[in-house]
């Protein structure tokens, strides 16, 4: 049986932070990732893709057993799942049907205190680490915009529910992307 996927560009990068079977890398057609303030939580930035029909992004496929979506969607509580199966290229002969989670624009806000956690980006940075090395990291710091936005330093006691322990090299990595990114700002 064919069972539906789902794309992730972000925090479900990282295999640490789910158990969802059938991982694998995939390449995301027509969309670009943003970092963007929501109602959900006015004083963070979340993560989010955006339609650009000049852009590609990389992450994971990943099925969702019978098609339980309950789960995901309460962990991506803020997002809005679409329809995204004929813009991603993969490998997975067995995907039904795949989905991308993104912040609905009219959830977008644009004025107000907001920030970047530092786990949650790190989180992030990892996944793209383990899963497309140092060049897959240099892609997401590229094809991300939103670089413009505050980071708190968390690292010491991170907010993000689903922070990772990150080497002293994974921090180093993280650490001169940011500083290259608000360099060239």
């Amino acid at each position: 049986m064919k069972a539906p996927y789902f794309f992730g560009y972000g925090s479900l990068v990282n295999r640490a932070t789910h158990a969802y079977p059938q991982a694998q890398t995939a390449t995301l057609s027509g969309w670009r990732r943003a970092w963007v303030r929501a109602r959900e939580r006015d004083d963070l930035v979340f993560l989010t893709a955006v339609p650009d029909p000049t852009a590609r992004i990389s992450g994971l496929i990943a099925a969702v057993p019978n098609a339980d979506w309950a789960a995901l969607d309460a962990r991506e509580t803020g997002y809005r799942r679409r329809e995204a199966t004929d813009a991603v290229t993969h490998g997975a002969p067995d995907a039904e049907s795949i989905a991308v989670y993104a912040i609905d624009p009219t959830d977008m806000l644009n004025e107000g205190q907001h920030h970047i956690l530092q786990s949650y980006l790190d989180v992030v940075v990892q996944g793209f680490l383990n899963e497309f090395g140092e060049d897959g990291v240099a892609e997401f710091f590229a094809t991300t915009s939103g670089w413009d936005t505050p980071i708190l330093d968390d690292r010491a006691k991170p907010l993000y529910p689903r922070a990772q322990v990150l080497s002293t090299a994974e921090m180093a990595l993280v650490d001169h992307h940011v500083a290259r990114v608000k360099a060239d700002l």
